[in-house]
């Protein structure tokens, strides 16, 4: 075997692995619920790892952020309460908090240890977020506060982990019925959902769940070095008329936003919709 001393190497899938050079560990310690690494790469900058699978990288977190925040925010088109289930590196509620006519971020992280040493050892991906006076963190389970919540949003950004350990409860069809009823009129949510080159069963059955509870249902896609085996899906669900609004409209809501983004456009805003058949083969 290949000596793979000084890598980190990710084996989430059963017969594919990927790995990435560790020049330095700056944080290894294990919570309550998982295992914790940030390390540094020539690359990518600081990773952070949890039980060994690559979550968030300063190099190409503004990819999935992005995509998973300002495609339904402007989407929406009057968005002002968001709630972001997990997300404890602060990169999600960074992006949302961008938008100025968002009112209010409730952000649910079940490990507030992800929270502590994302502030610590990577400030460039919360950037302040967390000192934000509209956002309000709860660390808690968030199929719990799901079930037991009596408010609403306007756009709801489940920002899991892959659906094994403390994430597989946040990929079941309870918990997307949960999430429908704390959608405000026109509300829009979404989901990650991994690679569907890799893990087409975990997107299936979101869209099926998807199907039963939304008059608009379906994914888009985005491509993320780090995320091994190809482009990553993300569930969209909405009654509202969100993914139908004309470029023209979300050109016009991205400039008034007055926001700068790196991979957002609203063309690939549009463009992500359109789906490659393997991946058209997986949905319901």
């Amino acid at each position: 075997m290949t000596d793979m001393t000084g890598w980190s190497v990710e084996r989430l899938h059963a017969d594919h692995a990927q790995a990435l050079r560790e020049d330095k560990v700056l944080y290894d310690s294990e919570t309550g619920h998982q295992r914790l690494r940030v390390i540094e790469n020539p690359t990518f900058g600081r990773v952070l790892t949890l039980d060994g699978v690559v979550q968030v990288t300063e190099g190409d977190e503004f990819i999935y952020h992005e995509m998973l925040t300002h495609v339904p925010i402007l989407a929406h088109g009057n968005a002002k309460r968001i709630l972001i289930i997990g997300g404890g590196d602060g990169g999600m509620a960074r992006e949302a908090l961008r938008h100025d006519n968002v009112e209010h971020v409730t952000m649910v992280e079940i490990d507030a240890g992800v929270v502590d040493f994302s502030k610590k050892y990577l400030p460039n991906i919360s950037a302040g977020a967390f000192d934000d006076p509209r956002l309000n963190l709860v660390i808690e389970d968030g199929a719990k506060f799901m079930k037991d919540s009596d408010e609403t949003f306007d756009v709801i950004i489940v920002d899991s982990t892959d659906p094994v350990g403390p994430g597989e409860v946040l990929f079941t069809d309870t918990f997307y019925g949960h999430a429908k009823t704390r959608l405000a009129g026109g509300g829009i949510l979404v989901t990650q959902n991994g690679v569907p080159f890799l893990q087409g069963e975990e997107l299936t059955n979101t869209m099926r769940a998807f199907q039963a509870l939304f008059d608009d249902w379906g994914c888009y896609m985005a491509t993320i070095p780090t995320y091994a085996g190809g482009p990553m899906a993300f569930g969209w669900g909405t009654d509202g008329p969100g993914r139908d609004e004309p470029l023209e409209v979300l050109s016009a809501r991205f400039h008034k936003a007055g926001i700068e983004t790196k991979y957002y456009t609203p063309e690939v805003h549009k463009a992500a919709f359109a789906l490659p058949g393997y991946v058209k083969k997986l949905l319901p």
